[in-house]
């Protein structure tokens, strides 16, 4: 071999081995970049598995509030009107003595007083009468039984209330039985 391709050679053989450092080089990089993927995968199915233990946990909570505070509204409305209850007792126990009295006078006043207890206990609790006779008739408060002729009233107001109605706060609870004067 000439001197001349003996360094042609070794300038070959030489560019090879740097491409084949490089490549090592590069190789090596890889693997690093594949390591730190690797680590950053694992990571992300640990945080993964975090958040689904999480969403289990927090699903576990919310069914067990949910059955307490159904458990508590079933409660409520179980014994939602214990203290008007009460207060009927009170009621009921004035009106078992009334009738125990022999006197008409003293039953005519116990009969007022139960009444009277009765008018202020409905009203503390939003129980208010439907006024009627005299007024202009509305669908939403009255229920026409009857129509008659009258020269004393207007047309389409009340005439005579046949039965009281009475409100719950803004809800009618039992609408009044009216006679309405029609023209």
């Amino acid at each position: 071999m000439t001197d001349e391709n003996k360094s042609e050679t070794e300038v070959e053989s030489q560019d090879i081995q740097e491409k084949y450092d490089a490549l090592l080089e590069e190789l090596a990089s890889k693997d690093e970049e594949i390591e730190n993927l690797k680590k950053d995968l694992e990571n992300e199915r640990n945080e993964t598995q975090e958040y689904i233990s999480l969403s289990q946990r927090l699903q576990a909570d919310f069914e067990n509030f949910k059955k307490i505070t159904d458990k508590r509204n079933k409660e409520l409305v179980k014994f939602a009107n214990e203290n008007v209850i009460v207060e009927f007792l009170d009621v009921y126990e004035d009106l078992g003595r009334a009738l125990e009295t022999e006197n008409d006078e003293d039953l005519r006043n116990g009969t007022e007083l139960i009444y009277n207890k009765f008018s202020d206990l409905l009203e503390k609790e939003g129980v208010t009468e439907i006024p009627a006779k005299g007024e202009k008739f509305d669908l939403n408060k009255h229920e026409a039984l009857m129509v008659q002729k009258s020269d004393e009233v207007e047309n389409g107001y009340i005439i005579e209330e046949l039965m009281k109605g009475y409100m719950y706060k803004d809800k009618v609870l039992k609408y009044s039985k009216v006679i309405v004067c029609k023209k």
